[in-house]
């Protein structure tokens, strides 16, 4: 099942070009433990279960339920037509996603690339590695290619800043206790 999976969700479409257009472009890969497919004319819905993970360009998903809308286009009466690109993935329960040195983990995401943006709900939190920034919140909004990030109801810890209280001789640039 996973391996026909793969095939199908491989064809040409690209997870990268939802969060960020700097990675090298890679095929997308999927893998989980049950699989249920439907297409229409326009469109092919799919639902997965079970250790879900998703990889593509730059980055991962890996949740235990992940619902999939990708645009569809070819022969009307093939199975499986071709598949362009997502159009909205909604994943659930114990949600990860990995991009570069950045994490974000959540009890429900939802994936919008027509509108370059990812939405973490139930206890999100997105982790920074490279500069020690922790955001979390009721709810965070992921905007691609605008650097910025809304979070509702914010608790944000990031590295310590100097002390520039009156009294400290010039050279002094240690943090205070």
């Amino acid at each position: 099942m996973n391996s026909f999976l793969s095939r199908i969700l491989i064809a040409g479409v690209l997870l990268g070009s939802m969060l960020h257009g700097q990675a090298p472009v890679k095929r997308t890969e999927l893998s989980a433990d049950d699989l249920v497919m439907t297409s229409t004319d326009d469109e092919t819905r799919a639902i997965c279960t079970g250790n879900v993970v998703l990889t593509g360009t730059n980055m991962k998903i890996a949740c235990d339920r992940l619902e999939i809308i990708a645009a569809r286009t070819g022969e009307s009466a093939a199975t499986i037509g071709k598949l362009e690109g997502f159009k909205y993935l909604l994943a659930t329960g114990n949600v990860r996603l990995v991009q570069g040195d950045r994490e974000a983990t959540c009890g429900r995401a939802e994936v919008l690339p027509d509108q370059d943006r990812v939405i973490l709900y139930e206890n999100p939190v997105v982790i920074d590695h490279s500069s020690d920034f922790i955001a979390a919140g009721s709810e965070i909004t992921l905007h691609r290619g605008q650097r910025k990030l809304d979070v509702k109801n914010p608790k944000v810890t990031g590295p310590p800043v100097k002390d520039l209280g009156p009294g400290l001789d010039a050279k002094s640039t240690a943090p205070s206790p």
